[in-house]
This record gives structure tokens, C-alpha cells and sequence, in this order.
């Protein structure tokens, strides 16, 4: 099973893999940008650094297995926020997940790396497609799909609700052949 590169590079991005010594960066970044995150990551309203060194771990772990791949988005060597690819959707297939800090919003950052992760998926053997999943309420992840040209597929409801405050618990789902 082929992995994607340790560092991704689009336009104004680099995505560098998370360490587990990455947890200062991590804490700081998340810890600075809670209120931006609350109403669509539930992590942001428990997040400790216990929590930040776990999913660290979970980060090097998935990898070594290859069912999650998970970088740091940087900008100007500055960290940004969080993306990755992952292996829930089904056989051929990954989705694509992204958050960024508050003051990196508005910038086409998102965009850019959820770009690198789509070049990333088109080298990995055995995969013919990416997906984005966002709630209803979270338009820009929504936006980030349609600059990319990814094709909305479906409404879905989420069998537990809403996971987050600012969710609907319907989620839309994107995808991209490649």
C-alpha cells in the first residue's frame, strides 16, 4: 500500500505530517482559535493538551497504518490549522477533512490544501475517489468542495444529531472521481 508524501506543497500551503512533538504548535493553535472552531469541531470545547498529545499519537499511529494521514497546514512556515485524509468512506475511496485558525480564514487556505490532498490521493494506488463531508450550516467547507469541482452527492441525516453547536446534523456530501 503506497502512503503520500510526509510534506505536500499547493500554491501558498506546505502540509507537513504531525509529530507527536508537535503538541505546543498544536495546543497553542487550536487554544487561540476555540470560539472559531466550537460551532463545528467538538474537540475544540474539550481540548487539553492530554487531548492534543492523543491525538498526536493517533496521528503517527494511523499512519504507520495507513487508514488516516494527517498534516499540520502551513503558510509562510506559520501553522494554520489541520488537514488530512482518511480511509471511512469504502474501498477506493478517502475523505478529505480540513480546519484552519481563525486568522488564516478568508485567505484560500483551505482550498489549497484540500487541493494537495486531492494531488495526494491521485498518486495512492487503488483509489478512485475523495469525498468532503461537512454539516448543512458549514457553507465555506461547502465552498471549498465546489471551487474544487467536486460534485454535491447528498443530504444526509446524522443518526446521533448534531455533534457541535453550530450544526444542523445534516451532512452534505462532495465527491471528485480521479
Amino acid at each position: 500500500m503506497g502512503q503520500p508524501a510526509e510534506v505536500l506543497r499547493f500554491d501558498r500551503v506546505e502540509l507537513r505530517r504531525w509529530r507527536v512533538n508537535d503538541i505546543d504548535t498544536l495546543h497553542r493553535v487550536i487554544t487561540e482559535s476555540r470560539d472559531h472552531l466550537l460551532p463545528w469541531m467538538p474537540f475544540a470545547a474539550t481540548h487539553d493538551r492530554k487531548q492534543g498529545t492523543a491525538f498526536l499519537t493517533y496521528s503517527e499511529e494511523q499512519w504507520a497504518t495507513g487508514q488516516e494521514y494527517l498534516y499540520a497546514i502551513t503558510s509562510g512556515g506559520v501553522v494554520a490549522g489541520s488537514c488530512g485524509l482518511h480511509r471511512r468512506i469504502g474501498t477506493g475511496g478517502l475523505e478529505i477533512g480540513y480546519w484552519l485558525h481563525h486568522a488564516w480564514t478568508g485567505k484560500g487556505l483551505a482550498t489549497m490544501a484540500a487541493a494537495a490532498l486531492v494531488q495526494a490521493a491521485r498518486k495512492l494506488p487503488g483509489i478512485d475517489r475523495v469525498e468532503i463531508h461537512h454539516d448543512k450550516a458549514n457553507s465555506a467547507s461547502g465552498a471549498v468542495a465546489r471551487r474544487l469541482g467536486f460534485t454535491e452527492l447528498e443530504h444526509v441525516q446524522v443518526s446521533d444529531g448534531p455533534e457541535a453547536p453550530g450544526e444542523t446534523g445534516i451532512d452534505v456530501r462532495w465527491r471528485l472521481r480521479i
